[in-house]
């Protein structure tokens, strides 16, 4: 009877706490655990933490080695003593894995079983949860090839967990339209910036500089701070034209004819607080068949090499010159900037139209 006291009482503190025994056995994890770790039930103690290494082997000599969770259980197995350690770990969320660091005391309790307490839960809760948001993001992505009757491909490469770069592609009345932004800052106000893009874009608006204008208007409502601001490109393709307008976006939309390719540029404010009044306008430029029509972020033009060299519109210009499809750039330009560039600092994104 008072074992199942105890018990109750482990499993509804907001501790999150486990019992390990010799063989690197989880004998018990309460509801906090597994709620902040969303591991196995039982087994390893690889398996109940959702380590990303080698479970099947948790605790042999392999695995084990350099293992800081376990050599925390380790320690304090040996010394019989109370064990505090920084832990840090790469654990599974759903699809993916990604790095947690957290606090852990292990005290021994006789028997042959240690305990382990984390002691700062709320940082673990904090990266799981950026997790959930990455893949919220993710969702937020286009989902098919086709809009309009037009074949469409897109690269979306996040510099950090949360990216600040959104491609969108959609269709209406036999057309399809494209917008790519770039919203200020990275991280978790730019993941919230571009669900903002997302949600407030006007899909309805036949006029890409209507739908920028709706969007500056509802931007101004969320009265943010002059260091919050979204650059963006949008463009409607019709039958054998292409409409397009430009909201602070200086990266230019690239069309591939059989005469060469066209950089166009439309200068106008981004969506800020920065003006009153801001206006956008539209413009139009005719296509044949078999042109390709490329968005850009600046996360691709100004994607620096070792000598702090930019790849530049040179670069995605010299990339769209040799590429037969859209499909075929972006697969071209992901391969280049990848080979030019190791370490990214920003979001790269890009979206290619076959026309």
């Amino acid at each position: 009877m008072t074992q199942k006291y105890y018990k109750s009482i482990l499993e509804n503190i907001k501790t999150a706490v486990i019992a390990v025994d010799q063989n690197a056995k989880v004998t018990f994890a309460n509801r906090a655990f597994k709620t902040l770790f969303q591991g196995a039930e039982r087994g390893k103690l690889g398996a109940v933490t959702a380590c990303a290494g080698d479970i099947k082997h948790c605790g042999a000599c392999n695995c084990a080695q350099g293992c800081p969770l376990y050599g925390a259980f380790e320690d304090a197995f040996l010394s019989n003593a109370e064990v505090s350690r920084r832990i840090f770990q790469r654990v599974t969320s759903g699809d993916s894995a990604h790095e947690v660091a957290y606090s852990l005391t292990v005290t021994p309790l006789g028997g042959g079983i240690c305990m382990g307490a984390v002691d700062d839960a709320f940082e673990l809760e904090i990266s799981r949860e950026l997790q959930t948001a990455k893949s919220i993001q993710q969702r937020l992505l286009p989902a098919g090839k086709w809009a309009g009757g037009k074949k469409y491909s897109y690269m979306y490469i996040p510099c950090r967990d949360i990216g600040g770069d959104l491609p969108e592609v959609y269709s209406r009345n036999n057309s399809a339209f494209g917008v790519i932004a770039d919203v200020s800052g990275k991280g978790i106000s730019a993941g919230m910036l571009t669900a903002f893009v997302k949600a407030a874009y006007d899909k309805t608006a036949e006029s890409p500089a209507r739908a920028l204008s709706n969007l500056s208007a509802k931007f101004r409502e969320l009265n943010l701070d002059e260091r919050n601001y979204i650059t963006l490109a949008a463009v409607r393709i019709d039958k054998d034209t292409v409409t397009y307008s430009m909201a602070g976006h200086n990266v230019p939309i690239l069309l591939k004819t059989k005469s060469g390719i066209t950089r166009i540029m439309l200068n106008s404010p981004p969506v800020s607080n920065w003006f009153d009044n801001p206006a956008y306008f539209d413009d139009t430029i005719a296509y044949e068949k078999g042109d390709i029509l490329v968005l850009l972020t600046d996360g691709v033009t100004e994607c620096k090499n070792g000598r702090g060299e930019m790849f530049g519109a040179d670069g995605a210009i010299k990339t769209l010159s040799y590429s037969r499809t859209a499909d075929d750039f972006i697969k071209n330009l992901e391969h280049n900037l990848k080979n030019f560039c190791n370490n990214l600092n920003d979001d790269i994104t890009a979206i290619a139209f076959d026309l």
